[in-house]
């Protein structure tokens, strides 16, 4: 047999134990926005890489413990494998159909918080470990793991624990925490992440809520001063109208505009998926809604509060409003900058009445689509999927990749289990058992074809 069918063969016959151990690892709940269980998630995470042979440390932050591991190879050229631990909140509980930190396995596919992002992560790369030391009795290359507990609350402490351990997380490629396939179950390189900037704009009027028929004449309103100063931030052409937002914004490359327009179609997808009758701007389902998908950087209203939200009728005038805020940005805004940018804007427009309160924020990043591990990683996918991997110059969503990039310099490619229906940070989140398995078997031929790589 070749070296991949032994691989493969172990994967094959060892699934069931693998899950049960994605199981023991999803029943521990380690909710990082309300601080449950996240150390004792640590510790059993380093528990499952000593058994592999590693040398792990648990090492403690300001905020979640960070757990550190390394095993030699045959090879001395070392991937690091970023991941994290933590997961969102369960809530709504009553819309899972099944407890969400009891995993529940059916019709090919196990249902649980965490079991997709990242827990099945964490563990499918073990499996590939396993898969390799059991066919050839040691690794091919150094393999080291960073993984993280508070990538689900904007990763507050990761800057300066890369920045303090460089040196101990020093390597020469990075696969990052997700990864997987499209809808229809082609594998996708997702190689940038979008920036950052997330606040909470608040405003408080009055020491009390009002009756409005006293004071809805001669009062300010918190509810209408927080619609006012939002309304001057983004304007009906959907543009942002915060003075020198766009200054730094990168456009795509000819590069950029080549990848995309080799991705088909997701207008009609997103329209299903989601419910919507069309897309701002005027955009339609083409190369133009991909490129502003993750090129254009946004301003989202994400949440808002005022006065009585109950039932009935309640005459008063709100003391109190607050509104949630994300910047999306895109290459080379920074959320310092764009955090400075608003609190300017709001005193300019006369709202410096409008309090802001930070939540965090992170740079975008992005990998060079032509670097040879990005070749490596998308020649492997091949055998494993019978499809060719697609490149993704850019996704939407945000991480702390730029940290990683900055620091250590080092090419970071994404190869994962994930799927659209997996209902990440939803009720239900799902993992499909065949993802599960191929996403090993890829991993293991990145691991074997990097270590072997003059």
């Amino acid at each position: 047999m070749s070296d991949f069918t032994r691989i493969d063969h172990y994967l094959e016959t060892h699934l069931d134990e693998s899950i049960s151990e994605l199981s023991r690892l999803c029943s521990q709940p380690s909710v990082s926005a309300q601080n449950w269980g996240i150390k004792e998630c640590a510790q059993l995470v380093g528990e499952l890489l000593e058994k592999r042979g590693f040398d792990v440390t648990i090492e403690p932050t300001a905020g979640a413990p960070v757990v550190l591991a390394e095993r030699a190879g045959r090879s001395a050229k070392t991937i690091l494998f970023y991941n994290h631990y933590d997961v969102q909140p369960a809530e709504p509980l009553e819309l899972w159909h099944n407890p969400p930190f009891v995993p529940t396995l059916k019709d090919g596919v196990l249902y649980g918080r965490g079991v997709n992002d990242d827990k099945g992560h964490i563990t499918s790369r073990l499996f590939s470990i396993d898969a390799l030391l059991a066919t050839e009795r040691e690794l091919p290359c150094t393999i080291k793991f960073v993984i993280e507990g508070e990538e689900e609350v904007s990763s507050a402490n990761l800057y300066s624990f890369v920045s303090d351990h460089r040196e101990s997380l020093k390597a020469d490629a990075c696969i990052w925490e997700f990864g997987g396939v499209d809808h229809r179950d082609f594998p996708m390189q997702y190689l940038g992440l979008r920036g950052i900037c997330y606040v909470e704009l608040f405003v408080e009027t009055a020491n009390q809520d009002v009756h409005s028929g006293i004071g809805g004449s001669i009062f300010p309103n918190a509810a209408w001063r927080l619609v006012w100063a939002l309304n001057s931030l983004k304007g009906p052409d959907e543009r942002v109208r915060i003075p020198g937002f766009y200054d730094a914004v990168k456009p795509p490359s000819q590069r950029d505009i080549e990848l995309m327009e080799a991705l088909p179609n997701t207008g009609v997808q997103f329209q299903q998926q989601y419910g919507i009758a069309n897309f701002i701007k005027g955009l339609q389902d083409d190369v133009h809604l991909r490129l502003a998908e993750v090129f254009e950087p946004a301003c989202t209203v994400c949440g808002l509060s005022a006065g009585y939200e109950g039932p009935g009728l309640k005459t008063i005038l709100p003391s109190k409003a607050s509104a949630k805020v994300d910047f999306r940005l895109v290459p080379d805004q920074k959320p310092e900058t764009v955090l400075k940018q608003l609190r300017a804007h709001l005193d300019a427009e006369g709202f410096s009445d409008v309090h802001i309160k930070y939540w965090g924020g992170e740079a975008p990043a992005r990998t060079d689509p032509d670097d040879p591990f990005v070749h490596l990683v998308v020649d492997c996918a091949k055998s494993v999927y019978g499809k060719p991997m697609q490149i993704v110059p850019m996704v939407g969503g945000s991480g702390p990749n730029h940290i990683f990039m900055e620091t250590l310099g080092i090419p970071i490619v994404t190869a994962g289990v994930s799927h659209p229906g997996a209902q990440t940070h939803a009720p239900n989140e799902n993992l499909r058992l065949d993802l599960y398995l191929m996403g090993a078997k890829h991993i293991a031929r990145i691991l074997k074809q990097f270590g072997n790589a003059k």
